[in-house]
């Protein structure tokens, strides 16, 4: 998060404070005395926010050393509880998943209503669950995934083109509009980006990005609802607007689409994920709307391109950082794979080390620190702890990953502590929850994790990567931003040095 709106504080609180403070006393009285987990003692009206700093996750986690793996907050009029162990997170995500699945949904994501019609706002009702079956078994199913493998690899050898003619690059930029063009062909059978330094792929990135930023905004609408009205810090006017740029760019593909599919019915069904949905559109037992499509694609796009792509820039940053482990990749890849044969999905599964990197990069840098909040449908009991209905809770799945119970040297970059380990992230093993768990757990992970391994492998086989002059391993700056997800602050840049069979 970023550092809160000071004047808007200082200014417009003391107006209402003496009013809040009895409505808050009047609600604590009404619900009777409850024995609720432990956590910091509340300021008036405030409660806990200021304690939550920029970066929230790393926060989070100091208070829990201090209060209690299942912590609670008062963040505004919004009653929190923070679970920051295996222990808690099996609590929230398993044993507890079916009463703990509702959504908290931040004033942000309201705008154009988008939060009513997507997989990650929508609480586990009807629509949650034809949206989720929609997308597990037409676009996410290992069939399916297998079809376009051709594709990615095709996509994957044009970014290495591109970088054979480079002499510096961003890495997260040049990573980001490779995954954007396979999520697009997925969809739309089209790239989206036809020049990776066009001005056209710096606004959808700025769209995209415009999105996660704004909605892991601290939101004053968020912890007083009575504000969402004003929308004062104007966090829900700009979403509007990145949603709008997006919505224009979907609606012409989608009338493309549709005229073809009127001109030649029988003949122009490419059979890609955008003619499943229009078909779904005239389906009267489950009729999607045009918005309801346009709403999906934003959350595929935006969470696929976004999560995807930080992920691959991470992962590069620690192996530039530590070269031993770059060196063990590539020794990997040249034992494993025939001389001159490019790197193909069905390589994964011999290239254990490869694999340990990514869940090491993931353990450490967790695209959503705090996961998506979620909200108690019903009161649950956990430790002994009561969880009121309508309680927010985070999952603070960056502490989890660096909780010394579960980790040895957890701030150490060392992927070979997974050689000796079957813990994977797909949602069994609570230490490593990147993509979340139970029934919320992110229905893209598959398509994401073939996406991260094949990059990441074609980035080292075909080059030999250096540091722009000057700088040394340790001048990285791993400094994080947070939003929804984790970004890097300062983005990394690195020199492609083509490898030849003399290498």
């Amino acid at each position: 998060m970023v550092s809160m709106d000071l004047t808007f504080l200082l200014f417009f609180f003391p107006v209402l404070s003496v009013i809040l403070y009895f409505i808050l006393l009047h609600a604590s009285q009404r619900n009777g005395p409850r024995k609720l987990p432990p956590g910091p003692l509340p300021l008036p009206i405030l409660g806990s926010l200021l304690k939550l700093g920029e970066k929230p996750h790393q926060s989070l986690a100091k208070l829990a050393k201090v209060h209690g793996p299942l912590m609670t907050l008062k963040l505004g009029y919004v009653p929190t509880v923070v679970a920051s162990s295996v222990t808690m997170a099996k609590e929230v995500l398993q044993r507890h998943d079916q009463a703990l699945a509702g959504r908290t949904v931040a004033d942000a994501v309201r705008a154009l209503q988008y939060c009513e019609t997507t997989m990650a706002w929508l609480p586990p009702n009807p629509h949650w669950r034809k949206l989720r079956m929609i997308c597990n078994t037409q676009m996410f199913t290992t069939h399916r995934l297998d079809s376009n493998q051709a594709l990615r690899h095709q996509k994957v050898q044009e970014l290495v083109s591109h970088l054979q003619q480079q002499r510096e690059v961003n890495i997260g930029m040049v990573t980001f509009v490779t995954v954007l063009n396979l999520i697009s062909n997925t969809i739309f059978s089209v790239d989206l980006v036809l020049d990776i330094g066009s001005d056209s792929v710096q606004e959808f990135k700025e769209a995209v990005r415009g999105i996660m930023d704004e909605a892991g905004r601290p939101n004053f609408a968020d912890y007083f609802p009575f504000l969402r009205v004003l929308d004062p810090q104007r966090i829900r006017r700009r979403m509007t607007c990145h949603f709008k740029k997006l919505y224009a760019l979907f609606d012409r593909l989608i009338e493309e689409r549709l005229g073809q599919r009127a001109a030649s019915p029988d003949s122009n069904k490419r059979n890609d994920f955008l003619d499943v949905l229009l078909d779904y559109s005239n389906d009267n037992s489950f009729k999607l709307r045009r918005q309801d499509i346009k709403n999906l694609l934003v959350e595929i796009f935006s969470a696929g391109s976004d999560t995807t792509s930080s992920t691959l820039e991470w992962a590069m940053a620690e192996l530039l950082r530590h070269p031993e482990a770059m060196a063990k990749v590539r020794s990997e890849l040249e034992k494993t794979l025939v001389s001159g044969q490019s790197f193909e999905e069905s390589d994964i599964a011999k290239l254990p080390y490869l694999q340990a990197v990514v869940k090491e990069t993931l353990r450490l840098h967790p695209p959503v620190p705090l996961l998506i909040p979620r909200r108690a449908e019903t009161t649950v009991e956990i430790s002994g702890f009561t969880i009121p209905r309508n309680t927010q809770l985070f999952v603070n799945s960056w502490a989890i990953g660096r909780d010394e119970e579960n980790w040895s040297e957890p701030l150490r970059f060392w992927p070979e502590r997974f050689l000796r380990s079957n813990i994977d992230f797909r949602g069994r093993d609570l230490e490593l929850i990147p993509f979340g768990a139970g029934r919320r757990i992110c229905p893209g992970m598959p398509l994401a994790a073939r996406m991260v391994h094949l990059i990441l492998a074609s980035l080292i086989q075909s080059f030999d990567w250096k540091l722009p002059s000057g700088m040394n391993p340790d001048d990285i700056d791993m400094e994080e931003k947070f939003g929804i997800t984790l970004q890097m602050a300062k983005p990394l840049r690195a020199i492609p040095v083509a490898r030849t069979s003399e290498n």
